[in-house]
């Protein structure tokens, strides 16, 4: 069987992540055929030859347009900065591609709804790059509320927290520019977003606040420039089904690395999840006698699959790379049109409304519907 053929755009931090993705899904999964890695771009020929000789590709060009006309191409990751993602993803789309592209979908909301319609005019596979949704240990929390495990789900709470942006002398760049989006809310409340929508449903209403903890930032050439977004969100929501949720999310919280904390709480338990200790999660049960009731710690193991494919020992642990190898197998299984564990640009775009929501309330100091 012949494997699909990949191009990718952008070497960063997530370009190397769809990189190992793309080599090791095969490996991890022993179910699908090996993917061949036909081309990578670049800003420029040199760079792209360097990344291309580590990632494994088999050519490499400076110019992302090279991959649209390159027959041996089926799929597409996009993994350039926010801004860029409408014009390479749509491009990708018309070109008759599959797309891979990291989340958000857009800085502009109509760009967004562009990127939707392309692919619904290409009719191909195109989904967001939410990897923390592929988490076994999410996908066995989705279990036990549904079960009922924790009776009616009636409150969540759910903070990200990381600390990049936490020194004022880290010197401006293009994540502090408005070209990139809202700041923190799109950048990456998205990521929560995401989670809420795989276990609850959508957002229906909120109202939100945001705050620059520094309207400055220092230039790499001297003096500052102003900060152009918010790197601090707050917002209250109701949920599908009305279920009330908090969601704070912060890119200056010293201390914080990869922080995603999700509390459940319901009329019979709670649960509680950390992406800092990803492969565990918390559940309190409202049985039993009070003497031995409290919260248990469940560690990460072959029954919560598909870890199993991975380590064939309990509380090893997976990785952040690992969930793009996850979320990798399910946009294979996608394209091949079976049922997928992803997020497509449909649903992606329902996160893109709930973000601009937030923004829309925060600017009109008012309750918004969805």
């Amino acid at each position: 069987m012949r494997g699909l053929g990949i191009g990718l755009i952008g070497t960063g931090y997530m370009g190397k992540c769809h990189a190992l993705a793309w080599n090791n899904v095969a490996s991890v999964f022993g179910d699908v055929a090996r993917p061949r890695l036909v081309a990578l771009a670049e800003v420029n020929a040199e760079l792209a030859a360097k990344k291309a000789a580590e990632f494994g590709f088999e050519t490499a060009t400076g110019n992302w347009h090279d991959l649209l006309a390159n027959p041996e191409i089926d799929v597409i990751s996009v993994t350039t900065p926010n801004a860029f993602h409408p014009e390479m993803a749509i491009a990708a789309l018309d070109a008759g591609k599959h797309v891979w592209c990291e989340k958000p979908m857009a800085p502009a909301y109509a760009d967004a709804v562009r990127m939707r319609d392309a692919a619904v005019r290409s009719g191909r596979t195109a989904v967001m790059g939410y990897n923390y949704i592929q988490n076994p240990m999410i996908r066995h929390i989705r279990r036990l509320v549904d079960e009922g495990a924790i009776g009616i789900v009636n409150h969540v709470r759910v903070e990200m927290d990381e600390d990049f942006m936490a020194d004022p002398c880290v010197p401006f760049y293009w994540k502090s520019e408005a070209a990139s989006g809202y700041g923190a809310l799109d950048d990456f409340a998205v990521h929560p977003l995401s989670l809420l929508f795989t276990l609850f449903g959508h957002v229906a209403t909120v109202v939100a606040d945001l705050v620059k903890p520094y309207a400055e930032r220092p230039l790499k050439e001297g003096g500052n420039r102003a900060v152009e977004n918010h790197d601090v969100a707050s917002v209250l929501m109701t949920l599908e089904g009305g279920i009330s949720a908090v969601l704070m999310a912060n890119r200056s919280a010293w201390g914080r690395k990869g922080r995603i904390a999700l509390q459940i709480f319901g009329s019979a338990g709670s649960i509680l999840f950390d992406q800092e200790r990803m492969n565990e999660f918390q559940i309190y049960q409202a049985d039993g006698r009070p003497e031995e009731q409290g919260f248990r710690t469940v560690l990460a193991a072959p029954h919560h699959p598909p870890y199993d494919r991975f380590i064939p020992a309990p509380g090893h642990g997976l990785g952040f790379n690992d969930l793009k190898v996850i979320e990798c197998r399910e946009l294979i299984a996608a394209i091949g049109g079976d049922k997928a564990h992803v997020v497509d640009f449909e649903e992606g775009l329902r996160i893109e409304q709930s973000v601009h929501a937030m923004a829309r309330s925060f600017a009109e100091r008012r309750w918004v519907v969805v």
